[in-house]
């Protein structure tokens, strides 16, 4: 079967409102969460996208039975049988998310393994989180990928798990929150220093006390976390995802659009909106109070030169985003002046630079530095491109929205694992997309 294919015409300046799904990255480690009880949890705001099917595949391979609604956006999950099998490496790897089955099996079974994928944007590491369960009383390992085997991660426990201080070398997202899955269930106090501060975590946290945990400070560089005996059921809504909102935000400025982007929480986007705003885009909001969903009205003008130049550092939250790195990229293509752009998450996420070449964008690479150094404005003009993973994707979606005459973007199953229905939101926007299967 063929991969899909979106074919878009440029040039037209998004209009009207568009609403976020749910949060992609709070949903994964959410449902992973759910392998910590035997009584059910309820998902709701569930993006209907790739990722999530193929962690519900993993989890039902584990034995979990799962009922889903997609009209609805709701996952019911039942880990009541849970299995300590390993599962086929064929599912794990379809994304880097199905690490975070090890710790809630480790705290509940024992025992866990796994052989996660996803995109080639670095080396994503995993020793961290084998440090974390070690810490915790665990035999724990980690390989790094190697060119005849991907990563592993694996962890095995005689008894409960104990709590422990665990300092971690790097804030990694995933990292804390497999860790926090595990020290749920320990015995005693587990305190997290250095801790990844992503909202996502603090809507873990969120879930995860709602089914009984006694977590703590999730959302700061430390986290408490006292262990208690069992877990039970819950229900829970998903924060709404800052990335699509960002994405959202960053089509509409590339266009020179007037676009309301509803149930988004502005405060999770303080990076983007303030380099945004230094750029010449208006924006205006009625939900700056922390944690408030609302709506996020963004104007560009529409000529291009008119948009300013910016620098960008892709960091740890609270700075500028590193999902968002890619779009902000084809963004700064049509401003006026030399801006640049430092990954400094993953030492790989830098592919869409060539691509958007190939559209006409100025972009040379510092490949030591993991820079970008961009000249504008460009005139973008259509071409057939490739995304290699989902950001990529994102971008070339956004520059196509601008460059004159036909973009054909293939490898957009990259961008469908984490967007939910993104060209038909795009072309509710009035933008001239078309999706081939």
């Amino acid at each position: 079967m063929s991969e899909p294919v979106y074919r878009i015409t440029g040039g037209r300046p998004l209009r009207g409102s568009v609403p976020v799904a749910g949060a992609k990255n709070a949903a994964l480690p959410c449902m992973a969460a759910a392998l910590l009880t035997d009584e059910p949890v309820l998902l709701e705001r569930v993006p209907d996208i790739a990722d999530v099917g193929n962690l519900a595949e993993i989890l039902r391979a584990l034995g979990a039975e799962i009922e889903r609604d997609r009209g609805a956006g709701a996952l019911r999950i039942s880990a009541k049988s849970v299995n300590r099998g390993r599962v086929s490496d064929d599912l794990t790897l379809r994304l880097r998310a199905s690490a975070l089955i090890v710790g809630p099996l480790l705290a509940r079974h024992g025992d866990a393994c796994c052989r996660p994928g996803g995109d080639k944007i670095g080396k994503r590491q995993l020793d961290i989180h084998a440090y974390g369960f070690a810490r915790l009383g665990a035999e724990a390992e980690a390989a790094a990928e190697t060119e005849d085997a991907p990563q592993y991660l694996r962890a095995r426990a005689g008894g409960r798990l104990r709590g422990a201080p665990i300092l971690l070398d790097y804030p990694t997202v995933s990292g804390t929150e497999n860790i926090i899955m595990a020290a749920v269930l320990a015995e005693g106090r587990t305190e997290i220093i250095n801790a990844a501060t992503e909202p996502e975590i603090a809507d873990l946290a969120r879930l995860l006390n709602a089914m009984g945990a006694q977590i703590s400070g999730a959302g700061a560089q430390t986290i408490v976390i006292d262990g208690v005996d069992r877990l039970h059921g819950a229900g829970h809504a998903l924060i709404p995802d800052r990335i699509e909102a960002g994405t959202l935000a960053i089509a509409a400025a590339i266009t020179g659009g007037d676009v309301t982007i509803e149930n988004a929480v502005p405060a999770h986007l303080t990076a983007l909106r303030a380099k945004l705003a230094e750029m010449g885009v208006s924006l205006e909001s009625d939900a700056d109070d922390p944690g408030r969903a609302g709506s996020i009205h963004v104007r560009a003008p529409g000529t291009l030169g008119t948009l300013g130049k910016a620098d960008i550092q892709a960091v740890p939250y609270p700075g500028f985003p590193t999902d968002l790195q890619a779009p902000m990229t084809a963004l700064l293509t049509r401003a006026a002046g030399e801006s640049s752009v430092q990954e400094r998450v993953f030492e790989n996420r830098v592919s869409h630079a060539a691509a958007l070449r190939r559209l006409g964008a100025r972009i040379v690479e510092d490949e030591g530095r993991n820079t970008l150094k961009i000249t504008g404005p460009a005139e973008l003009h259509g071409a057939k491109v490739a995304a290699e993973d989902i950001r990529a994707a994102a971008a070339l979606v956004v520059a196509g929205l601008a460059a004159r005459g036909l973009t054909e973007v293939q490898g957009v199953h990259h961008a469908e694992r984490g967007y939910e229905n993104l060209h038909e939101k795009l072309a509710a926007l009035g933008a001239d997309i078309t999706r081939l299967p």
